[in-house]
């Protein structure tokens, strides 16, 4: 990601911008995010969901007969939100949102070490394994008996909220 530009508009224009750096370091120890999908009429759905921030990107599981697996049939723009989110206050801590595109993963090589992350990141809650291109459960953590299609969203825009810096945004 490139260097993170405040806007003036919603901060103090003098603070410093997050580094990158951390802003990836806050992703990848999240315990919870917050998936935005569109649903076909137009409305917008939101669910908690685990997931994985994996090499400047974020991936998810859902069940075929999920909300969000129905959304994403018609509309793969997400937004997925990390952070406090207002826990700490307006002026205290830092509030992500991702914006990108849900793509599906089916890579033979990545899945394996997508499903290792999961375990070790919630410390064997989510236990999966890999078949057909797709995470079946190991444990009683959820996801359904026909397994879930991960998917992969690269950021095409991040905004942080929070500090004295408001909001700041990174692009690739």
């Amino acid at each position: 990601m490139t260097t993170g530009r405040i806007d003036p508009r919603y901060g103090d224009a003098s603070a410093t911008a997050p580094t990158w750096e951390d802003i990836d370091g806050r992703l990848t120890a999240a315990q919870l995010y917050w998936l935005v999908t569109v649903r076909r009429n137009g409305r917008p759905h939101a669910v908690p969901l685990c997931g994985v921030w994996h090499e400047g990107a974020f991936f998810f599981v859902t069940g075929d007969e999920e909300q969000k697996m129905r959304n994403l049939e018609t509309n793969q723009h997400v937004a997925v939100t990390a952070g406090p989110l207002g826990a700490e206050g307006w002026n205290h801590g830092k509030d992500i949102v991702v914006e990108g595109v849900a793509e599906r993963v089916t890579d033979d090589a990545l899945l394996p070490t997508l499903a290792r992350a999961w375990e070790v990141k919630y410390q064997g809650d989510w236990k999966w394994e890999v078949r057909d291109a797709r995470f079946f459960e190991l444990s009683d953590s959820g996801g359904g008996e026909g397994g879930g299609q991960v998917f992969r969203v690269r950021p095409v825009k991040v905004m942080v909220f929070g500090d004295e810096h408001g909001q700041t945004t990174y692009r690739p």
